[in-house]
C-alpha cells in the first residue's frame, strides 16, 4: 500500500517544554513555524495562539474542539525530551613525547611532570538538548512523522532554533508527507 499524504491547510506547531524552558519553546515554534511558512505552508506558533499553558487546563476532548474549530488539519510538536550538561577537565599543558624521552633519565621525566601537575587547567561545560518532534494528521490523529534529533552545545538558542526548524521543515517538504 503506497503512503498518501494528507492534503493540510493549516498546521499548528505546539512545543512541548518545562515550564522553566518557556523561552526555549517560544523561540522554537517561532522557528519551525517562519521555516514551514518559508516552503510555502500555513503555520501558526501555538504560543502565539494558545499562550505559555497551551491545554494546560483543557481535557482531551476541549483540546481537540478547539483546534478544530481554529481550523488546524495538522499539529507538529517539538518535545524537548532532556537537556543534559557535562563538565570537562582540560589540562593546561598536554603533550605527548616516547617513553625514552622523559622515563630514560630524571631531568627529562622531572620536567615533564612539572609542567603537568604546576600548568592549570580549566573545566569546559557543555550542553546537549534532545528533542523530538511529532507529525499528526488530525482528521484521523494518526502519527505521520516522527523524528528525534540532538543538539550538542549550540552556541545560542536562537541559532539552535534555527538550525532544527530548517532540518525539520526540510524533511517534512522533502519527503512529501503533506500537501499544501
Amino acid at each position: 500500500m503506497a503512503f498518501e499524504p494528507a492534503a493540510v491547510k493549516k498546521i499548528l506547531v505546539l512545543g512541548v517544554v518545562r515550564s522553566s524552558d518557556r523561552s526555549i519553546r517560544q523561540t522554537m515554534e517561532r522557528h519551525l513555524t517562519e521555516d514551514l511558512q518559508d516552503l510555502g505552508y500555513d503555520a501558526v506558533s501555538s504560543w502565539d495562539v494558545y499562550g505559555p499553558k497551551a491545554f494546560e487546563h483543557l481535557t482531551e476532548q476541549q483540546a481537540l474542539e478547539s483546534i478544530r474549530e481554529k481550523g488546524y488539519d495538522a499539529v507538529l510538536t517539538i518535545v524537548l525530551l532532556d537537556k543534559d550538561r557535562e563538565r570537562s577537565y582540560y589540562p593546561g599543558t598536554f603533550y605527548f613525547s616516547p617513553f625514552i624521552y622523559y622515563y630514560n633519565n630524571f631531568w627529562g621525566y622531572h620536567a615533564m611532570m612539572m609542567n603537568r601537575i604546576y600548568q592549570p587547567g580549566y573545566y569546559v561545560t557543555s550542553t546537549r538538548y534532545f528533542w523530538e518532534s511529532n507529525l499528526y494528521e488530525m482528521n484521523t490523529q494518526q502519527l505521520v512523522y516522527s523524528v528525534q534529533t540532538r543538539s550538542f552545545d549550540p552556541s545560542s538558542t536562537e541559532t539552535m532554533a534555527h538550525e532544527y526548524g530548517e532540518l525539520i521543515a526540510t524533511e517534512i517538504g522533502r519527503k512529501g508527507l503533506i500537501r499544501k
